[in-house]
């Protein structure tokens, strides 16, 4: 019972030593186990079968194609629903809270964070905008994009006049806020309903 207890933590010594860490575009064309896990485990505890670890439940991704492709797959979802699966565009512009950052077919593997703003997928002359509040984006080197936010809205759906109605009342809340924390929740307010309006207006 005792070696149990520590088993953890040993395993993740180990295998944190022998290993780097695995990025979603790093994953093999077919499933495979874990090695390093399986190798440490074996070590600390040889008479039990090692556990199943999330690289084994991971769907395998494409490979790295050898030129670059005309398309980016573009899957983005959020909480509730999936808005794109493997939809495939000729490039998608991200609101990340270094600036807006255009990807297209062959962008280097990357992790951006997202800021309220608009998401726009570009199909060939279509344009598809969505207001997205948060959420992070997943570059991967095979041209493929995961984008999951924690909220989103098409923007041709968005109301101008509650927009404006809710800025009006976040301004206000700012300039009577007296705590710290109402100054916070107040400057997020403007800064959601400043992006929406900029979304409808821009």
């Amino acid at each position: 019972m005792h070696m149990l207890r520590h088993a953890p933590r040993m395993l993740l010594g180990q295998a944190l030593g022998s290993s780097r860490v695995r990025y979603m575009s790093d994953l093999p064309v077919a499933p495979v186990a874990d090695s390093a896990f399986v190798e440490a485990w074996k070590k600390v505890i040889p008479n039990m079968e090692p556990p199943k670890t999330p690289l084994s439940f991971m769907h395998p991704r494409p490979p790295t194609p050898s030129s670059i492709p005309s398309k980016i797959s573009v899957n983005f979802v959020l909480p509730y629903q999936s808005e794109l699966s493997t939809k495939q565009v000729d490039m998608v512009i991200i609101p990340a809270t270094t600036g807006q950052m255009g990807v297209l077919p062959g962008h280097v593997a990357t992790i951006a964070e997202l800021k309220p703003g608009v998401l726009s997928v570009h199909e060939g002359s279509e344009v598809t905008k969505y207001f997205v509040s948060s959420g992070f984006a997943f570059i991967h080197a095979n041209s493929f994009a995961d984008i999951v936010a924690v909220e989103a809205v098409p923007v041709d759906q968005i109301d101008p006049s509650l927009v404006q109605k809710g800025l009006a009342e976040f301004t206000q809340k700012l300039s009577s806020a007296s705590t710290d924390l109402e100054k916070a929740e107040a400057q997020i307010g403007v800064d959601v309903h400043g992006a929406l309006n900029s979304s409808i207006t821009g």
